[in-house]
């Protein structure tokens, strides 16, 4: 008599990938886990949007590509306020 293999079975959640441009596209970032940001002060906003997306970073919630590109946005959009 033959033995069947059962393997498991992995059930992978795959979060929709955003490619990010602009500053907008940062805020639709941190919009799908449920972070709005707003202080009426654009400087403290990018500092504290800066912080979150470390946040989600550290946690492992968005992966390095995205990380290092939101990154860039906010330094950006940073030095264009300065």
């Amino acid at each position: 008599m033959q033995r069947l293999a059962f393997f498991p079975i992995l059930f992978v959640i795959m979060t929709k990938v955003i490619i990010m441009k602009t500053m907008y596209d940062v805020l639709q970032l941190l919009k799908r886990f449920g972070t709005f940001i707003y202080t009426g002060n654009k400087i403290a906003d990018l500092e504290l949007i800066q912080e979150e997306v470390r946040e989600l970073y550290e946690q492992k919630l968005i992966d390095v590509n995205e990380f290092k590109n939101a990154i860039i946005i906010i330094r950006a959009e940073h030095n264009k306020l300065q």
